[in-house]
This record gives structure tokens, C-alpha cells and sequence, in this order.
């Protein structure tokens, strides 16, 4: 299967910035989209940003202006900046593969502090 290992995540103070990387591993015929995800305590995950084979990006309003999405081959980063309290959550990546049921990293903590 595809094992998906997140790294980057941490506490950092309002208005700071830290840069999350996903990098994926096993056999992979092909990756339709990557994207991020959070999951704050007590609220469902949502999603936070896309980005497709294609290299078109998409975000959540919440995000939008500060947080930035990129793809390498088989890795996908998020730089986020201007960080707030209400962006404290555990990130999760996700691979949409061709073939094959998404893929899921094993979450990665950020925290905020304001």
C-alpha cells in the first residue's frame, strides 16, 4: 500500500509561519490531486487546500492569502503564514491515486498560541 509521512508541524505564535511536507512512498501508478486537511478539537476535519495533477491550486476562504500549496513527484507541502489561534488544529495530508481508495498521512500537529 501507500504510506503517506507528514512533517513540519509544531507551536508557533500568531503571526508566525511553519511549512508542512507530505512524502509518499509504496507503489503509486498515478496521483489525480493532493491535498490538506485539518481537524481542530470537537469539529469535523475540513479541508484546507488542493492541488491537482495539473499543478491548479485551490483553498478553503478561511486560508486564502495566507497559506500557499505545492507539489513535488511524490511530495506536497503547505508554507502557511500569518498564522492565527483558529488555524491550531492536526494536519493531514491526502493523496487522491489513480486506482487505488486516497491515501492518508498520520497527522501532524500545529498549534498557535496568540
Amino acid at each position: 500500500q501507500v504510506q503517506l509521512v507528514e512533517s513540519g508541524g509544531g507551536l508557533v505564535q500568531a503571526g508566525g509561519s511553519l511549512r508542512l511536507s507530505c512524502a509518499a512512498s509504496g507503489s503509486i501508478f498515478g496521483i489525480r490531486a493532493m491535498g490538506w486537511y485539518r481537524q481542530a478539537p470537537g469539529k469535523q476535519r475540513e479541508l484546507v487546500a488542493t492541488i491537482t495533477s495539473r499543478g491548479t491550486p485551490n483553498y478553503a476562504d478561511s486560508v486564502k492569502g495566507r497559506f500557499s500549496i505545492s507539489s513535488a513527484q511524490k511530495t506536497v507541502y503547505l508554507q502557511m503564514n500569518s498564522l492565527k489561534p483558529e488555524d491550531t488544529a492536526v494536519y493531514y495530508c491526502n493523496f487522491d491515486l489513480l486506482g487505488t481508495r486516497d491515501a492518508w498521512g498520520q497527522g501532524t500537529q500545529v498549534t498557535v498560541s496568540s
